[in-house]
């Protein structure tokens, strides 16, 4: 069966193969881009009942040995996270939905289901990314933002008021940011939204600024990962609408970030994110980060999993012998940059070739010779096998998700040009 699957990503494959060879050939590739192979080791004999050749190594773009990572996960928990993500995430078969009051007497409910809100989405977005890295390589840490409101005036309770806290500082302990993660969840969502102290407090945790709560760490690709449902509306003004004020705080706190060599990638939560906000578009761009409309909030969940530190967007390997690459979903590639998965390959030797693709478009690759002999499976190795099948086909679903999110960024931005030129042709005299 195994076999068969392999001659059928050959035949689907080879023209892919042939131009995909004569591009790394005739590219003068990467000195930009370097590849580390793990698994298995260059050179050694591997046993195997199926003509597969498990992977695993290490990519990064920036040319050097791949980095480490600090990540900060900056969430919004103002009032308005509570309404729903559209996704029944808790699974009780109930949506949640907003229900609006029916007379002047009754008020709105938020939501029917507050475990299926934009809070409990990014709360889970986030456990849902650990799960995707390595915590011998990636620290993460955890800030909630948000703001007091004072109901009598409707701006900030008092000036010294503290807008987000840290949750959980830097981290190899993955355990310690889950908990801090639900800790959020059962607190719940409510204030205004000070996008500014969230990104000061995430940047004074990742640069060990005075005050910091986490152990700074030399020589590490420093991210924010900030998750947001609309628009700042506080520091200034009413805490209940967005500023010009309030607009300038969160971008010059974005360019702080960047002359502290911080990225910020931003998601944004919502309706309102697809109208490209401006302060949490020019928060990414001015750092070299995304920007990431999430029309419907709960598809988070999913999309987070998916988002490169290592600015590395694909790895495909080849078997060079057999003129064979791996298919589409073989390698299944980590936020960090390392990677992992499958190469068809036959008995004797084989010549593989691993080859990454870089954001900027820029490629890098790697050979290396093995040795491949068949053998019979234990039935503890058979159970093992079944298990990274099922394991494998989960993270196929999320990736099918991830490449849905990405026709739909693409198909949003299109229509935003497109909106833009008509709005040009029609001002014109």
């Amino acid at each position: 069966m195994q076999r068969l699957t392999t001659l059928a990503l050959a035949a689907v494959a080879q023209l892919a193969f042939t131009a995909f060879v004569l591009a790394a050939e005739t590219q003068d590739d990467a000195l930009g881009v370097r590849i580390v192979i793990e698994v298995p080791k260059p050179g050694s004999v591997v046993r195997s009942r199926t003509d597969m050749l498990p992977l695993a190594g290490l990519a990064s773009a920036d040319g050097e040995r791949p980095s480490r990572f600090d990540v900060m996960l900056v969430v919004d928990v103002s009032g308005s996270t509570k309404y729903p993500s559209g996704i029944d995430l808790d699974e009780d078969g109930e949506i949640g939905e907003t229900r609006r009051a029916l007379s002047a007497l009754s008020v709105d409910l938020a939501n029917t289901d507050p475990d299926d809100s934009v809070l409990a989405a990014e709360v889970r977005a986030g456990a849902s990314l650990l799960g995707s890295l390595d915590s011998r390589r990636v620290r993460v840490g955890v800030v909630s933002f948000s703001g007091e409101i004072d109901p009598s005036t409707g701006r900030r309770r008092r000036p010294d008021q503290l807008d987000s806290i840290v949750e959980q500082p830097l981290t190899e302990d993955f355990d310690q940011v889950r908990a801090a993660l639900e800790a959020i969840h059962l607190r719940g969502a409510s204030g205004g939204t000070n996008m500014e102290a969230g990104i000061k407090t995430a940047l004074r945790e990742l640069a060990g600024l005075s005050g910091s709560r986490s152990v700074h760490r030399a020589n590490t690709k420093k991210v924010i990962l900030f998750l947001t449902d609309g628009k700042p509306s506080l520091p200034f003004g009413q805490g209940n609408q967005e500023d010009k004020e309030d607009i300038e705080s969160a971008i010059a706190a974005a360019r702080l970030a960047k002359a502290g060599g911080v990225t910020v990638n931003v998601y944004g939560l919502g309706p309102v994110a697809i109208d490209y906000p401006i302060a949490a578009t020019e928060m990414a761009r001015v750092t070299g980060g995304l920007y990431t409309p999430v029309r419907r909030p709960g598809d988070i969940v999913a999309l987070l999993s998916g988002v490169s530190f290592a600015n590395v967007e694909d790895v495909v390997a080849v078997n060079l012998t057999l003129g064979e690459m791996s298919g589409p979903d073989d390698i299944f590639l980590q936020p960090d940059g390392s990677f992992r998965g499958f190469v068809p390959v036959r008995p004797g030797r084989n010549r593989i070739r691993v080859s990454a693709l870089a954001s900027d478009g820029t490629r890098g690759s790697t050979e290396f010779d093995v040795e491949f002999k068949h053998q019979e499976l234990t039935d503890a190795e058979l159970a093992e096998e079944l298990e990274r099948i099922r394991t494998r086909n989960r993270e196929i679903q999320l990736l099918m998700e991830r490449k849905r999110q990405e026709v739909f960024r693409r198909q949003v931005r299109e229509r935003s040009l497109q909106i833009q030129v008509e709005e040009n042709e029609e001002s014109k005299p």
